[in-house]
């Protein structure tokens, strides 16, 4: 990993709603930002491998906590934080729609000490995971404030490291 700033693309694009992350990641990546490497993938149990050598890490997934679809949660965590409370992982539907969730991998790469200085999670409340499904019409809606929650992380917009959660809110 030689860029300092990832962006990973979280999902599947065949299951509806998973395919935010990767959809979300295809436009950050058509931006062209300086320094930022953006990819795509499927299961969180390779994050850790993904992350390393990275300083700042921007991780786009669907969610699912119970919230209204196309409601945008941003966490933000990282190698100097303390390790995040369950309440916050709730609200990312802490399993996700994968048996090892992101929540998981997150605090197995914190426990291996492989966790970058700052980790922003960017979860999109979805609803619809069927196969061969195109996204919601509520998470379609979001696309350009997820992007746009992205952007601000890898510059450097949200909170410093330390400061456990920001939630931005977009729903209709």
């Amino acid at each position: 990993m030689t860029a300092t700033r990832l962006v990973i693309g979280l999902g599947s694009p065949d299951r509806g709603d998973d395919a935010v992350g990767p959809v979300v990641a295809r436009r950050v990546a058509r931006l062209g930002l300086d320094g930022v490497a953006v990819i795509e993938h499927e299961d969180p149990t390779g994050l850790i491998d993904l992350w390393v050598g990275a300083d700042v890490v921007v991780v786009v997934d669907a969610v699912c906590s119970g919230g209204e679809p196309g409601g945008l949660v941003v966490i933000e965590t990282g190698a100097d934080a303390e390790p995040l409370a369950d309440r916050a992982w709730a609200r990312t539907g802490r399993g996700g729609t994968h048996a090892f969730g992101l929540a998981a991998a997150v605090e197995l790469g914190r426990a291996l000490h492989r966790l970058p200085a700052r980790l922003v999670l960017v979860g999109v409340e979805s609803s619809a995971f069927e196969h061969g499904a195109p996204l919601s019409p509520a998470v379609h809606q979001v696309l350009d404030a997820a992007v746009g929650a992205v952007v601000g992380a890898v510059a450097g917009a949200l909170t410093a490291v330390g400061e456990p959660e920001v939630t931005v809110d977009v729903s209709r």
